[in-house]
Formats: structure tokens, sequence, C-alpha cells
């Protein structure tokens, strides 16, 4: 039976679930928007639905918020400005020849989130959820690997950009999750609710001053596709709300943890919907990831 701590089990599959269907949407933007056009249409439609989430969770709740303490903006900032820089690289990564070696170190952010919320945060993992969290994050990357990729692990490029690219994920969960622990005197719905609100204003704010800058015919470009962007951002937000709801319960690390069954997710639709075959490297991978990701829970 669940209970209030264990909700953040059910709240990271809602979560990662929400963002398959948001990376979908925004998959099919970004030819007409480009990639940071499409980027910005998870924060600038996403902001207003933020701005429902928490109105109805202040009217359920009765809290009252008052202004977070000072060590709330450091954290917000940390968070909102790393996930902006993890998906730059990110996007970069896409363009060179060495893709799939950069996504596989990518998903070396389940052990660096760990790493950053012990030292930062003193996020407490046992032994077994930290065997948890690498046997799962091996299962990823094996599944993320392709034949012949293998040759590219030598090579500095992507090396450094998967790894930073990570690095940079990995600081924005463990500092949304600081922001959020910070905020005083509310339930942890209201704190998770509040910060999501301010996360996304200022990614919003600094990507449109961005685009503003660099390509304002973007700008018009994305007001003239309101319609589909406007349920992108809803599923943005929808997806976010519930990672801020588990960031409130549990370590960063337990979260992007369980988040990599978003890897199954894909690779179930990829099987039934495209009928691809699942190679026995694949069936390798998968086999750690779900018995990485029972131990977690189980832990």
């Amino acid at each position: 039976m669940l209970t209030i701590t264990s909700l953040w089990i059910p709240f990271t599959v809602i979560a990662a679930l929400g963002q398959v269907a948001r990376n979908a949407m925004q998959r099919s933007l970004t030819k007409p928007l480009g990639t940071w056009g499409a980027t910005n249409i998870r924060f600038l439609f996403g902001f207003p639905f933020s701005l429902l989430f928490l109105a109805v969770v202040l009217v359920a709740t009765g809290d009252h918020l008052d202004m977070p303490p000072t060590v709330f903006w450091p954290w917000l900032l940390l968070g909102a400005l790393s996930q902006i820089v993890g998906t730059g690289l990110m996007l970069l990564a896409m363009n060179d020849r060495s893709f799939v070696v950069t996504t596989a170190y990518l998903k070396t952010e389940a052990i660096q989130t760990a790493i950053f919320g012990f030292v930062f945060l003193g996020d407490h993992l046992t032994w077994l959820k930290v065997l948890a969290i690498v046997v799962a994050t091996v299962g990823v990357v094996i599944t993320a690997l392709r034949p012949g990729g293998e040759k590219s692990f030598a090579e500095l490029k992507p090396t450094i950009l998967g790894l930073v690219a990570a690095a940079a994920f990995a600081l924005s969960a463990v500092g949304f999750r600081g922001a959020i622990i910070t905020v005083p005197g509310v339930s942890f719905v209201t704190a998770a609710s509040f910060t999501l609100v301010l996360g996304l204003l200022a990614q919003t704010a600094i990507l449109t001053i961005y685009l503003l800058w660099r390509a304002p015919k973007v700008l018009q470009a994305i007001l003239g596709l309101w319609k589909p962007s406007l349920f992108a951002g809803f599923m943005g937000a929808f997806s976010s709300q519930f990672w801020f709801l588990a960031f409130a319960l549990t370590a960063a690390a337990n979260v992007r943890t369980l988040a990599l069954i978003e890897v199954l997710f894909a690779q179930a639709v990829a099987y039934y919907s495209f009928k691809q075959p699942i190679a026995p490297r694949e069936l390798a991978g998968i086999a750690l990831i779900i018995f990485g990701v029972a131990v977690l829970v189980g832990a």
C-alpha cells in the first residue's frame, strides 16, 4: 500500500510517460521552429498551465505562500540554467556523428545526480540503492549503443559532450530539489508547484530574450503555431509537475534512476508500433534496467 513518502514512485512513472508524449510533440515542431524554438515551447506554453496547477493546489490545500527564503533563489537558478545548458549540449550532440555514443554517456545522469545530491544536499543513499543506480545505468547504456558505436568511445568529443550534458541535467535535478525543500510552511505539493512556476518563468524569460536577440522570426513562427504548441506546452508542464512532486519526496537520484524506465516505454513503442525487432543486446540491457529499478523501488 502506498504511503506519502512512496508516492514518488507513481509520480515518476507518470512524469516519464508525459515526457515521452511531450518529446514526440516537440519533435514534430522542430522542423518549422528550429531546435531552440521547439525547446522554448515547453517553457513558454507550459508556464500558463503551471500557474493553473498552482492555483488549483492552493485552493485544494488552503496553503498561503510567502516570499521564499534567500537560499531558494540560487537553487532555482541552478536548476533552470543547468537544464537549458544540458538541452543545448544535447542538441549539439544530435548534429555530431558520434551521437549514439554521446547519448550513452548522457545516461550517466542518474549516477552524477547521486553524487551531486550527496555533496550539495546530503541526500543519503544506501549501498543497495547505489548498486541499483549503477546497474540500471549500465542497462540503459547497453540498450542505447548500436553495433559499431563502441569504436567511438575512445574519441574525446562525444565523451565531453555526453558527460557534461549529463552533469548539467544532474545539477538541474539537484537544483530544483534544493529549491523545493527550502519552501517553508506549506505542503510538499504546494512547494513543488510554486517552484515549477518560478522555474518555468525564469526559463521562458531567458530563452525568449535569446530568441528576440538572435532569431525574432522564430518567435513569430511560434505564435503562428500556437495550437500544436499549446498542447505540447501542456504536456511539458504536466510532466514537470510530477517530476517536481517526486523531487519533493525523495532524493533526486532515486527519481532520475526510476525515470530510466522511459527507455522501456520507447522500446515498447518501437516494437509494437513500428514492428522493430529487439536485439539480444537490447534485451540484456532491458533486463538490467528492470533489475536495477526493482532493487531501487524495493530497497
